[in-house]
């Protein structure tokens, strides 16, 4: 009989209890025992691993369709995390540290629920799961982890973004305004663009493409409407300002006599209800992780390619995509996926008459 720990780690996302559930499903329909990590790697830094034992009367069906994460993802902030470690120089006692508690779990296996950080991290210092096998499922709001098509997370951040602008579309057009909504994203624009597509958007504008103010303004003032909405990405920027991305072009709009508003949905990006899209992705991750720590695989990620879920190698997923520093971790390199040029949807937008930057 095997034991399986489940680890969420990152920012949290909707989807990811519907993961942990199934995972405590079909565990036991293979005769497996569950076993859960709070707070992620905050938790076994402790002197005594933060575990307990799961099944389905721990987390209940009708909870697992809501956002956030029941096992916690862990708190940033606090004395026990690998930030902390760098900045204290404390990272081969850290690291020893995880790996014993590790130890006194007895655990067979862990599936880690993470995002680009929390998997480069993982590959980083794997030595720490070299006793067990580690199996990871993508989850992120973001769609920026390389070799999977989706990630748990993303649709439903999609819809709350979304409903987000369709709300605010009513008082634009009550004001004549328009409104210039932020979303999260960092390095990808997929959000970003995916909801702005899916709202509308006159115009949106990503990381991935350059653009040009004045012709940003030029397209609204030629609009035959005063109102709507301009998605905005984190992820972008300024030359010669600073300041959040939203309101840098919120000035620029005045300037130019454009009558709008800032909006920043922020964290409730990452809440509500789980769509059907990413209950489904997590039944198959979820089973598909299940899977591969049965084949004795280890290192590995889900992924959906080509319609299918099956598992790629955690080393290939961080090598790939567009590499970028940590900010917060020396020496870690996070490898982004990026909208591609060819994407479908900067195609459609364009053909649509929004105006997604300087494309050709």
């Amino acid at each position: 009989m095997k034991k399986i720990g489940i680890m969420t780690t990152g920012g949290d996302c909707s989807g990811l209890n519907c993961a942990i559930y199934h995972i405590i499903c079909g565990a036991k329909k293979r005769g497996w025992t569950t076993y859960g990590i709070l707070d992620g790697t905050d938790g076994l830094i402790a002197e005594k691993p933060n575990i307990i034992r799961m099944d389905t009367n721990t987390l209940p069906p009708e909870q697992a369709f809501v956002a956030g994460s029941f096992l916690r993802n862990g708190n940033v902030g606090q004395n026990n995390s690998f930030e902390r470690a760098v900045e204290s120089g404390r990272v081969a006692q850290f690291t020893k540290q995880l790996k014993k508690s590790l130890a006194q779990t007895k655990l067979d296996a862990i599936v880690l629920i993470g995002g680009n950080g929390s998997l480069s991290l993982a590959w980083q210092n794997r030595g720490i799961y070299s006793d067990m096998q580690l199996v990871c499922i993508p989850k992120t709001i973001d769609m920026d982890i390389p070799l999977t098509e989706r990630t748990i997370g993303f649709d439903t951040a999609v819809s709350q973004l979304t409903r987000f602008c369709d709300d605010l579309m009513l008082t634009a057009r009550s004001h004549h305004r328009w409104f210039v909504v932020q979303s999260m994203g960092r390095h990808c624009g997929m959000l970003a663009l995916t909801a702005g597509v899916a709202a509308g958007a006159r115009a949106i504008l990503i990381p991935e493409i350059k653009f040009d103010v004045d012709k940003l303004i030029k397209h609204i003032k030629s609009a035959d409407t005063d109102y709507g909405i301009i998605m905005v990405s984190e992820g972008i920027s300024l030359r010669g300002h600073s300041g959040r991305p939203g309101d840098m072009i919120s000035r620029k709009l005045t300037a130019a006599g454009i009558a709008n508003r800032t909006a920043f949905p922020e964290h409730i990006q990452r809440a509500g209800n789980t769509t059907p899209n990413d209950r489904l992705l997590a039944i198959q991750m979820a089973d598909t992780a299940l899977s591969a720590i049965a084949n004795n695989e280890t290192y590995v990620m889900t992924a959906l390619q080509n319609g299918e879920i099956t598992t790629v190698g955690l080393e290939s997923v961080v090598s790939a995509g567009r590499a970028e520093r940590d900010p917060n971790i020396e020496n870690l390199t996070i490898s982004n996926a990026t909208v591609d040029a060819e994407n479908p949807l900067l195609v459609a937008a364009n053909d649509m008459g929004i105006y997604i930057g300087e494309t050709k």
